[in-house]
C-alpha cells in the first residue's frame, strides 16, 4: 500500500483490483504542458532566445530574419526561425542591422509642400509597397519650417539609405549633404535634373499641350485655361499653362489665363462674367476644378459642351458621374514597381552615374464636356 503524506489527516488508498480480462488499462494523464515562451514576464527577447528556440544558431536568426541570400537554408529551418520570433515576439533591431550592414533600409520621402490629390496619393502608396517588398522601410518626413538645403540637413539626421524628393527645390548643394551622411540614392521626382541625384522628370507641359491639341482639333478656337490659386500648385500649373500655349502657337487660337480659387463663391464669380470673356472652351487644370467650374457655368445658363468645352485632367472616377461625362487628361505616372527597382539599384551601386528618366505621359479621354 502506497501512502501520501498528509499533515492533517493519514489518507488509506484503496485495495487495487485486477483489471478484467481483455480490459485496457486506464491511460496515464500527461500533466499540463508547459507554455513555450521561455521568457519571464517583461523580458525583451534577443536573437539569442530565438535561437534557443528554434534550435538553431545566431547566424542563423540573422541570416532568415534579415532576408539575407548569402547562405543556404532550408525552408523548414526558416519556417522554424520565423514562427519562434513570431511566439517571443522578437523583432530585428534596425540600428543594429545597420550597424553590421554599414547602411540602414530606410527610405525617406519628405511630405509634398504642395496639395496632393488621389492620383499622387496612390503613386505614392503603390511606390511604399513596392519598397516593403524589396526589404526596405519607408519613412515619411513633415517639411513643415524647413526648405531647400535646410531640409537636406534635417533629413541628413535620420541617416536613411535613399531620399525620394517630389517636386523642386531641392539643390546640388543638398545632395551633397546626404550623400555625406550616408544616403546611397538621391531621387528626385520634378521637372528639372539636380547635379549628383537621379531624377524623374515629370514635365506637365504634356497635360497643358495634350488637352490644348485636343481642344483645337473640335473646333475651339478661345480657349481659356485655369490657374489655381492654390499655395504650392505653381510648379504644377504654370507648366500646363506653357504647354497649352505651345499646342496652339501659330494657330490663331487665343489663350486667356483664369485665375481661380478653390470654393463656390469663387467659381460663381467666374462664370458670371463668362460670356463676357467669349471663351468657346476651358482646360481647368484637374478634374476637381473642372467640376467646380462646370456646375457654376451650369447654374449660370451656360451650357456645356455646346457653349463651352471643358477638359480636365487626372481621369477621377467622379468625372465620369458628372452629366454631362467630364473629357479628361489621363496621366500615365511610372509604377511603384519601376521606381523601386531604381532606389534598390541605385542603393547596391551608389557610384553608378545618375539616370535620368522622363516618366509622366498624357492621353485625352474625350467624354461628352468637350
Amino acid at each position: 500500500m502506497v501512502q501520501i503524506p498528509n499533515p492533517s489527516a493519514p489518507a488509506a488508498t484503496a485495495p487495487t483490483r485486477p483489471a478484467p480480462q481483455g480490459a485496457v488499462p486506464p491511460q496515464s494523464v500527461p500533466p499540463p504542458r508547459a507554455p513555450t515562451n521561455p521568457l519571464s514576464a517583461g523580458a525583451v527577447p534577443t536573437s539569442a532566445d530565438v535561437a534557443r528556440l528554434a534550435g538553431v544558431s545566431r547566424a542563423t536568426v540573422s541570416y532568415v530574419l534579415n532576408n539575407a541570400d548569402a547562405v543556404r537554408i532550408s525552408e523548414p529551418t526558416r519556417r522554424r526561425v520565423r514562427e519562434a520570433a513570431r511566439e517571443l515576439g522578437y523583432v530585428p533591431h534596425a540600428a543594429a542591422r545597420s550597424l553590421r550592414a554599414g547602411h540602414s533600409r530606410m527610405v525617406l520621402m519628405p511630405a509634398p509642400a504642395f496639395p496632393v490629390g488621389p492620383v499622387y496619393s496612390q503613386f505614392i502608396n503603390d511606390l511604399q509597397v513596392a519598397l516593403g517588398r524589396l526589404d526596405y522601410t519607408v519613412v515619411q518626413y513633415g517639411t513643415v519650417g524647413v526648405h531647400d538645403d535646410e531640409a537636406a540637413r534635417a533629413w541628413a539626421e535620420l541617416r536613411p539609405v535613399a531620399v525620394l524628393v517630389p517636386g523642386s527645390g531641392l539643390g546640388p548643394r543638398g545632395v551633397a549633404v546626404l550623400k555625406r551622411s550616408g544616403a546611397r540614392a538621391v531621387v528626385t521626382l520634378g521637372p528639372e535634373t539636380v547635379e549628383g541625384a537621379h531624377a524623374l522628370l515629370m514635365d506637365h507641359d504634356v497635360v497643358g499641350h495634350s488637352a490644348g491639341a485636343h481642344l483645337f482639333d473640335q473646333g475651339r478656337r478661345r480657349i481659356g485655361v485655369v490657374v489655381p490659386r492654390e499655395s504650392g500648385l505653381e510648379a504644377f500649373s504654370a507648366p500646363r499653362l506653357a504647354g497649352v500655349r505651345a499646342a496652339l502657337r501659330g494657330t490663331g487660337a487665343t489663350v486667356t489665363e483664369l485665375a481661380l480659387a478653390h470654393d463656390e463663391g469663387a467659381a460663381a464669380r467666374l462664370a458670371a462674367r463668362w460670356r463676357d470673356l467669349g471663351l468657346d472652351a476651358v482646360f481647368t487644370y484637374n478634374d476637381e476644378y473642372a467640376m467646380l467650374l462646370m456646375r457654376a457655368l451650369q447654374d449660370a445658363g451656360v451650357r456645356v459642351p455646346e457653349e463651352t468645352a471643358v477638359v480636365g485632367a487626372d481621369n477621377l472616377m467622379l468625372g465620369r458621374l458628372l452629366r454631362p461625362r467630364l473629357t479628361t487628361v489621363h496621366l500615365d505616372l511610372p509604377s511603384g514597381t519601376e521606381l523601386a527597382a531604381l532606389v534598390d539599384r541605385a542603393v547596391r551601386d551608389p557610384a553608378a552615374a545618375p539616370e535620368a528618366h522622363k516618366v509622366l505621359g498624357a492621353s485625352v479621354i474625350r467624354r461628352e464636356s468637350g
